[in-house]
Parts: structure tokens; sequence; C-alpha cells
């Protein structure tokens, strides 16, 4: 699936919240995405960094399309395991999400999805388990 068509498919599929976190889709290919999130006042806690549940959705999120742009269509499917490490606060404008599908069966989907602040560095790490409906 192209960049546009995993753009305006955010809207159809996910939860109306999660198309106004702002995702925006800057590369795809099978097995892979990268996203940019805009780190929006509504996502940042006391601590003045994002908070750890807005970048576990983008992650949920980017693996998704990363699942779509593998199989070239969405298909129902849901998450069974999500691990998240945060390593580093993420503060600044936007972070980005990558996400890369490492296998994909006929009943489960395994993936890594990296979070990078605006810097580069790696903020976040987690790892994901979709069963295929």
């Amino acid at each position: 699936m192209q960049i546009e068509q995993l753009q305006q498919e955010i809207p159809r599929i996910f939860a109306p919240w999660i198309a106004q976190m702002g995702l925006e889709v800057l590369s795809a290919e099978p097995g892979r995405v990268r996203l940019r999130l805009p780190v929006k006042p509504e996502f940042v806690h006391v601590g003045g960094v994002m908070c750890g549940q807005a970048a576990m959705a983008a992650a949920d999120t980017a693996m998704v399309l990363a699942m779509m742009a593998t199989l070239g269509e969405f298909r129902p499917m849901t998450t069974v395991q999500l691990q998240t490490s945060f390593l580093r606060p993420v503060s600044g404008t936007h972070c980005l999400i990558e996400a890369q599908v490492l296998r994909s069966g006929k009943s489960l989907a395994f993936g890594q999805i990296d979070i990078l602040g605006a810097d580069g560095k790696l903020a976040a790490q987690a790892t994901t388990t979709y069963a295929l409906l």
C-alpha cells in the first residue's frame, strides 16, 4: 500500500481519538512504515514530556499500518501483546515511529516498533504480537 492510502485509512479504521493524534505516514513498504507524531500539549504530562500512553497508542497504530503494507489491505486483527521499554523521555515538537513486521503467519504476526525523539535518538522500543482474525 502507498503512503497516501495508509494515511487515508487512519480515520476509517481506527477510533476517532487515534485519528486526532495527528499521525503522518512518512514512508511505507511491505513490512515497514515510518510515521511522525506531533508532541501535542495534550500528550504531555506534568513532567513536561510525552506520556507513555500516547507512545504506546502510536506504536500499536504504526504496527497495524505496517501489517496493512505487508498484506496489501486491512484485515481484522487484534493486539495480543504489546510490550514497551521506555529508554529516554520524549520532548520537543515531534517523534518518529518506525514499525517493522518481523514475521507474519496465518494467524499470528510479530513486530517491533522504535520510537525516536526529534533528535533521532531511540526513546522507546516495543514488541508486539497480533492475532489475525
